[in-house]
């Protein structure tokens, strides 16, 4: 018996792997093929010829580099800023007490949970008026009213578990409360910190509905808007070898975050900052 559900689990867990799998290993061969190749029907599923030439041609595309900087640029923006307000607010509410604590939470997270698509429209019409529209703010903006409700949810758990003891020993030996919540509560926050920012990040690296709505040049235009513009010289074929490559390209950065981080991102997910 242990035998035969010991087979069972390797089998699942092996078909599970495939499954998720595939699709990247497709992608990835698709970025390896020549644009023949891809136009052709029924391509193979490994190349028959071997090219890093669509390499070449994404990273020498000024379009391209271009929405990749406006995406770096906006994404760490928009993190920076939600993490360092998320971690104010968090704080402020885990640790005082004030009638409507449970409705500002929940008003959070209900914006969190807000559908984009409700906002582009009246927001194009904004942004056009007070000159937002094609630019960095107008993305970090948007991009920090939906990442800053879910990073302050996030942070008011982690601060709640901290023992407010520790603050109050910290301060008795001399520390201001602002030295006490930046060297002792923060660093006991860490890994709901980089949880929240990883989120928020990989929020803004993949946002797309307000990416191409609320931009209409490569001045502030993201990699996600970006990829829709690769359309090729002939409509019905589509470039699919460019546009593996260039989604290889954007997800290198998430991997080696993750890769980075994954262990305070799975402490920051599964756990408390301190356990008692």
């Amino acid at each position: 018996m242990k035998r035969n559900s010991g087979a069972g689990i390797w089998i699942g867990f092996a078909a599970i792997l495939v499954w998720c799998l595939l699709p990247v290993v497709w992608i990835l061969s698709l970025s390896f093929k020549p644009v023949a190749e891809t136009s052709a029907g029924s391509p193979q599923f490994l190349p028959e010829t071997w090219t890093i030439q669509n390499y070449k041609d994404i990273l020498a595309d000024g379009d391209f580099t271009r929405a990749l900087l406006n995406s770096f640029g906006i994404s760490l923006i928009a993190t920076l800023l939600s993490v360092i307000f998320a971690t104010l607010a968090a704080y402020a509410i885990a640790r005082l007490d004030f009638k409507g604590k449970r409705l500002v939470l929940s008003i959070a997270l209900a914006i969190a949970m807000f559908p984009v698509v409700a906002l582009v429209g009246p927001l194009f019409d904004l942004w056009r008026t007070v000159h937002l529209f094609n630019t960095w703010p107008g993305l970090i903006i948007p991009y920090m009213s939906f990442t800053l409700p879910l990073a302050i949810w996030t942070l008011s758990a982690f601060f709640r578990e901290i023992p407010w003891e520790l603050e109050q020993a910290a301060q008795v030996d001399g520390a201001s409360p602002w030295q006490a919540f930046r060297k002792v509560i923060v660093p006991l926050a860490a890994p709901g910190v980089f949880t929240a920012a990883i989120l928020t990040f990989f929020f803004a690296w993949n946002e797309f509905v307000l990416a191409i709505s609320l931009t209409s040049t490569t001045a502030s235009r993201t990699v996600p808007a970006q990829l829709s513009y690769f359309v090729g010289p002939d409509p019905f074929n589509p470039p699919f070898s460019q546009l593996a490559t260039a989604s290889v390209v954007v997800t290198i950065p998430v991997i080696i975050i993750v890769l980075l981080f994954q262990r305070k991102v799975v402490a920051g997910l599964t756990s408390g900052a301190v356990k008692g």
